[in-house]
């Protein structure tokens, strides 16, 4: 690899891990897995500050709750089941799978897009198989830049993903996933998920946190995200950390 491929390498990880900071770390939080349930999703819609939510395609209440939180000034992202295993049964509605030839990758994609109004970025819902796969990427990639200006974000549910490292080569403004704030069930998880996403912020001076519309874990954003401004911490969009991060390595 030449000097120039390895420095563009390094340019492409600092952006994709927010390892160039800058000022009061940022935070931005994505709740994944609306479409289901309607009180449950209206409860995290109201969650204060600029919190994103991800829709999942085809869902009984898609439409609704991705207005809704559009209504509320609040960003709305696609949330696209990419299949996690060579077993996956692949219940959702809408779906990516290893199996499926160019063109019907793009119609998915299309029907996808067009059932999650008001998306303007991207995130994988599991997809543990399909992120390792550079070609699927680079398709998936390729139909994200095509489309305006969206961005992807890597909920990176295996180390082995190459969703960023392919976003990032095509031209599409990416980001991981650092934290989620609810493995499990246990108030006591999230809490000291919570905490932990604020080391990481203090430390890389930008994270991306996901959650999920839990009771436990929207009793506790309801809780503690009043606090993050006078505790130091600005809490932005996930727009405006993917516009920043590329502004400070630019810079």
């Amino acid at each position: 690899m030449t000097a120039a491929r390895l420095l563009l390498a390094a340019i492409l990880l600092s952006i994709a891990t927010g390892s160039i900071t800058t000022g009061q770390p940022r935070i931005a939080i994505i709740i994944d897995d609306l479409g289901y349930r309607l009180e449950a999703g209206r409860r995290a819609i109201s969650l204060p500050g600029p919190i994103a939510f991800a829709v999942l395609p085809g869902t009984p209440r898609a439409l609704t709750l991705a207005r809704h939180a559009h209504e509320q000034g609040k960003e709305v992202l696609l949330h696209l089941p990419l299949q996690a295993g060579p077993n996956d049964p692949m219940h959702d509605p809408v779906a990516i799978s290893l199996d499926m030839s160019r063109s019907e990758f793009n119609e998915t994609f299309d029907l996808a897009l067009s059932s999650v109004p008001y998306a303007i970025g991207v995130n994988g819902h599991r997809g543990s198989m399909l992120t390792r796969h550079p070609g699927h990427m680079r398709w998936l990639m390729e139909e994200i830049r095509a489309r305006d200006d969206l961005f992807f974000v890597d909920s990176f549910t295996t180390h082995e993903s190459v969703a960023v490292q392919i976003a990032l080569e095509t031209g599409v403004r990416a980001r991981k996933r650092d934290v989620f704030l609810d493995p499990d069930l246990k108030p006591s998880t999230v809490a000291r998920e919570f905490a932990r996403m604020k080391r990481l912020a203090e430390k890389r001076g930008a994270v991306v946190a996901i959650g999920h519309p839990y009771a436990a874990t929207l009793a506790l954003l309801e809780q503690e995200l009043p606090k993050l401004e006078e505790e130091g911490f600005e809490l932005v969009t996930i727009s405006e950390l993917l516009a920043t991060r590329q502004a400070d390595t630019i810079r």
